[in-house]
């Protein structure tokens, strides 16, 4: 399940009609899908995306999205540094960013026009979408691994339209989950 900070009023949100209400009021859609008895996480994409064909098909229909893929990032993936440059720094894109989270964890950090930036921990079993124009960077969790399906409105993909603001350098990329947190062995 999701988890929504709001460093600014030091507020965390970690139940998930608390989440899906807050982010409604930032125009983010934020939903969970089932994950048991539909594809192992590390399926081939092809079995990924069709465990998930009525939820995608409906999604295309509702967001006027044309195509959806899996990415898959390990620790292992080429270029990985690079790759996330791309996405760490605050941008914004002309379609809307819709993930759902098969494997691992992320983190979005929104700036909204007005209002306080706010960070979110998404997890296997989120749908998130972030609409167009919203200014956002999104970083892995510690572990460096992520599996996701991804619909876009244009074939083309998302083109990051950098902001230059500034305001990513004051926050890190800091995700609270099992990773983080050791667990003491007796």
């Amino acid at each position: 399940m999701a988890t929504v900070k709001i460093p600014a009023e030091q507020r965390t949100l970690t139940n998930q009609a608390e989440v899906t209400q807050y982010l409604a009021t930032l125009g983010i859609d934020y939903e969970r899908w089932p994950l048991s008895q539909r594809a192992a996480a590390n399926a081939p994409a092809e079995a990924v995306l069709a465990a998930y064909a009525p939820e995608i098909a409906k999604l295309k229909a509702r967001g006027g999205y044309v195509t959806a893929d899996v990415i898959d990032v390990t620790p292992a993936t080429p270029n990985l540094e690079t790759m996330l440059a791309k996405f760490s720094t605050e941008h914004f894109h002309d379609e809307d960013e819709v993930r759902f989270i098969i494997r691992g964890r992320g983190l979005f950090h929104i700036h909204p026009r007005e209002g306080p930036v706010i960070a979110i921990e998404v997890e296997a079993g989120d749908l998130i979408r972030v609409p167009r124009g919203t200014w956002h960077w999104f970083d892995l969790c510690a572990d460096r691994d992520i599996r996701a399906i991804r619909l876009f409105q244009d074939k083309s993909g998302w083109t990051p339209h950098y902001t230059n603001s500034g305001t990513d350098e004051g926050f890190q990329p800091v995700c609270w989950g099992p990773t983080y947190i050791p667990i003491a062995t007796r």
